[in-house]
């Protein structure tokens, strides 16, 4: 009981553990000098972070490669489909409190009948990046703080051991003191019985 109550102590005070909401809008955005259409989403967190998220992600839907500020993948897999024309262009900005990614397609290099489910994909794609970020930031932390209860367990353990051998020292050294009283009254009383043998040796040779 005390142990979740540590857990669920260090996480009430989470930041994330607040309700995130990903919001996805759609956008505009140059690549190769032309316009392409995509998604895009902001999220809390540092840049870095959303960054090493995104460009993992992103490699799900195949080869990465990159250009002048952005990264595409030629004949993408995405949705269950993978295409055998078209590129899907992928981009990140952001600062030290948010960071923001983009997703997106020039038309003139897709296939007309591909064109509106890939944008409804393309879509999804983004707003399921912004949950999965949020889902494993929140999990992130939820094992820093099983962490850090394993050590609280562990020093209290460890606390509770050092106990017990002082309290078995110290009844093994009050069994000692007992038993060097009795073997010192022994002593005593063997020191009085000599005494009077003593004695009575000195009167019997008188």
């Amino acid at each position: 009981m005390k142990k979740l109550v540590v857990l669920l102590g260090f996480l009430a005070f989470s930041p994330l553990l607040q309700a995130q909401k990903v919001t996805v809008n759609k956008k505009s955005d140059k690549v190769k000098g032309e316009s392409a259409e995509g998604y895009t989403t902001t999220l809390e967190g540092k840049k870095e972070d959303i960054a090493a998220a995104w460009a993992k992600y992103i490699k799900t839907f195949g080869r990465v490669k990159s250009g002048s500020g952005y990264d595409f993948i030629e004949n993408p897999a995405m949705g269950g489909t993978v295409y055998t024309s078209g590129i899907l262009y992928a981009k990140n900005d952001g600062n030290v409190e948010s960071g923001s990614v983009w997703l997106g397609i020039r038309a003139d290099e897709w296939t007309v009948n591909d064109i509106k489910i890939v944008e409804e994909t393309v879509e999804k794609l983004v707003y399921q990046f912004g949950i999965k970020f949020y889902k494993d930031k929140i999990q992130a932390q939820i094992n820093e703080a099983q962490q850090a209860l394993n050590i609280v367990v562990r020093k209290q353990q460890q606390l509770v051991g050092e106990n017990k051998s002082l309290n078995s020292k110290l009844t093994n050294n009050e069994q000692q003191k007992i038993q060097l009283e009795k073997s010192l009254e022994a002593n005593k009383l063997e020191h009085l019985v000599l005494q009077q043998k003593i004695v009575n040796n000195k009167k019997a040779q008188d």
